[in-house]
């Protein structure tokens, strides 16, 4: 029975033993040389990967409250890729800190929540894991100590996490008091549409509204964005967002099922703000944060457009695209994150003329921005046409029509940027830069990965028959 409880709840256990071995060194430790000691990290960062593609049974711990699967062992590997890129990535930013071990016990103390919310059975527990990662990613929003502007980040986080925790919070209670229940698998059966349910369900959907950036819930993120270091930017773009969506449609689709044919009409109109008011905003944009910050509400809009499908293939398609959306966003911080560490640039005329001096950067960006933008053959191309055929499963064309008109209309600010990399020049280019081997190998990787995810079928294939859909 423990050996099954052990190998069920592993991918956790190794995060926690991750921290508190961190937690050791950093008592025990008079002092550690950095470079090592991000080495270090980055091997067991790299275990924690491998040990997670172990696949277990299904099962179902605490009385329903925490569940596994073959496709929730799938969701937190990608989660446990991402952690290592950016890890990987962060090596230039870091290893002229002095708050190594802080940052990853803060970093890895985010997974671990991110890991009981996308396992949770029960509202109670996914609540705990959410506020389990917010908490600390509002100290990594503020890791810049000696920037004003990084200490903004992270009260505006802060603010804005606990009025979204807040909603969301009240949103359970009610539902809780309408129902009598808080697992998943009895809510659904006691759902009859009733306007105090519908309710309760807005309060909740307004929390997740937050975490995901969507619109009109999306005031936040670009200031944070902005003031926070790169890194942590990267990953609260991608590793935060895709954990909130992968528990968010499982709860549309299992527990909220009853409720579909009101949620899908809400899903749609904030989908369609999200795309919009993304990509308009994203026009206006000559800070590189801020620009991929807007780009990140807009790439929101278009997964919410996957999640109306009400389908297998929707969420197949869904995490098949945040699969993708890590490798290409990732790329894109990465580069904006190693520029900024080394010269503390990081607007788009500061790009001018980079690829005449740092032509593997340039390119490393280039690809990422032609995924992200849905251009064939990038993986990004495929795992948007996967979610407009999602979305085109209810015959909503009109709606459909408007995504690929916002994905024509956001390859002006993705191509601006690659213009002024190959074509534009400036007096003061950025110089060539040296990239240390971790660095270099988390941009082969994203390469790789948006390659290799859109050429090789397979991938999709594999998700879809994980996926149960609605």
């Amino acid at each position: 029975m423990w050996v099954d409880i052990i190998l069920s709840l592993r991918q956790e256990l190794i995060v926690a033993v991750i921290i508190f071995l961190l937690l050791f060194i950093k008592i025990g430790a008079a002092a550690y040389r950095t470079e090592a000691m991000l080495h270090f990290i980055n091997l067991l960062l790299l275990a924690n990967l491998l040990l997670g593609f172990f696949q277990g049974g299904d099962a179902t711990l605490f009385s329903g409250m925490f569940h596994t699967n073959r496709l929730i062992v799938l969701e937190k590997s990608m989660l446990n890729l991402a952690t290592l890129i950016v890890s990987l990535q962060a090596y230039s930013w870091l290893k002229g800190h002095r708050q190594v071990l802080e940052f990853y016990m803060l970093l890895l103390s985010t997974l671990l929540g991110f890991f009981f919310m996308i396992s949770s059975g029960n509202l109670l527990i996914f609540y705990l894991g959410l506020e389990l990662s917010t908490i600390p990613l509002a100290a990594l929003s503020s890791f810049d100590l000696e920037k004003r502007r990084s200490s903004e980040a992270a009260m505006k986080f802060i603010l804005s996490s606990a009025f979204s925790s807040a909603l969301l919070l009240f949103g359970i209670s009610l539902l809780y008091g309408a129902t009598g229940t808080l697992g998943f698998d009895t809510l659904a059966g006691r759902l009859d549409g009733s306007a105090f349910q519908l309710f309760a369900f807005i309060f909740i959907l307004s929390g997740f509204a937050f975490k995901i950036s969507a619109v009109p819930f999306h005031l936040w993120t670009a200031d944070v964005y902005e003031g926070s270091p790169v890194t942590v930017t990267a990953y609260l773009s991608v590793v935060s967002k895709g954990a909130v969506f992968f528990i968010f449609i499982l709860a549309l689709y299992t527990v909220f099922k009853p409720l579909a044919g009101n949620w899908y009409k809400i899903v749609v109109l904030l989908s369609v703000l999200t795309m919009v008011t993304g990509n308009l905003f994203a026009l206006r944009q000559d800070g590189l944060k801020r620009l991929l910050a807007f780009s990140s509400i807009a790439q929101s809009g278009f997964i919410l457009a996957g999640i109306t499908g009400s389908s297998r293939g929707g969420e197949a398609s869904v995490i098949y695209f945040i699969l993708v959306y890590i490798f290409s966003n990732l790329g894109a911080f990465g580069v904006v994150s190693f520029i900024s560490a080394q010269t503390g640039r990081e607007s788009v005329n500061d790009y001018r003329g980079l690829y005449a001096t740092n032509p593997l950067l340039s390119w490393v960006m280039a690809i990422s921005l032609f995924s992200l933008a849905g251009i064939p053959p990038t993986a990004g191309f495929f795992g948007k046409f996967f979610l407009l055929m999602a979305g085109a499963g209810k015959g909503n064309f009109v709606f459909i029509g408007i995504a690929a008109l916002n994905m024509v209309i956001s390859l002006y600010y993705y191509l601006r940027v690659i213009k002024a990399i190959f074509m534009d020049s400036q007096p003061e280019p950025i110089g060539k830069l040296k990239i240390p081997l971790l660095p270099k190998i988390a941009f082969l990787v994203c390469v790789a990965g948006i390659v290799m995810t859109g050429l090789v079928g397979g991938i999709y294939d594999y998700i879809y028959s994980l996926s149960k859909g609605f």
